[in-house]
């Protein structure tokens, strides 16, 4: 038996942990097994089961996407796609398939406030993005204006990382190169 947990991060990381051992599908009962606590004791840190799914997901999210100590790896934008590339497949390995297909496997409770908090998670690393291109000095000085702005450029990207993501294809070499042939 584990020595008892009793921390709403503590709860965080054994669900994560539940993820990468035997999937999405994670409940209150299994939670408290593995924390080696009571059932009533995961929903005074947790209202609900549709609760700690969400703050679940949000901290599985936060751990692929974790910032990096040294700047320099967000310091130009190609840069920062490969670093995210790296993370996705980081991901994909320390927590299968909780990429690609999450959301599908919740309940219908569960599923707005899965989506809401990895809709939170991804607007984080778009905002991120956003700052690295702001600040990338090898950008033509030409290269945005009022009708392709660097705000749908980034999205434009993110769209195809996630499309990328959705189809497990870890190359980032076609997206650097339209990244280098559209702003350099």
């Amino acid at each position: 038996m584990n020595p008892m947990i009793t921390s709403r991060e503590s709860i965080l990381e054994v669900s994560r942990n539940l993820i990468m051992e035997k999937g999405n599908a994670i409940n209150i009962r299994a939670v408290a097994a593995a924390c080696g606590i009571s059932i009533g004791t995961v929903y005074n840190y947790f209202g609900s089961k549709s609760e700690l799914v969400a703050a679940t997901i949000e901290s599985v999210w936060t751990d692929i996407f974790r910032t990096p100590e040294e700047q320099a790896v967000r310091s130009d934008l190609i840069a920062d796609v490969r670093w995210i590339y790296d993370r996705i497949g980081w991901g994909n390995e320390k927590y299968p398939g909780f990429l690609a297909m999450h959301a599908v496997n919740f309940m219908e409770d569960e599923k707005a406030a899965g989506r809401q908090r990895m809709e939170k998670s991804w607007q984080r690393i778009q905002d991120q993005m956003l700052k690295v291109l702001k600040n990338d000095q090898r950008v033509r000085p030409d290269a945005f204006g009022r009708e392709f702005s660097e705000e749908s450029f980034i999205k434009l990207i993110f769209s195809v990382m996630i499309a990328s993501m959705l189809q497990k294809d870890n190359d980032c070499g076609p997206l650097v190169e339209m990244i280098r042939r559209t702003i350099y």
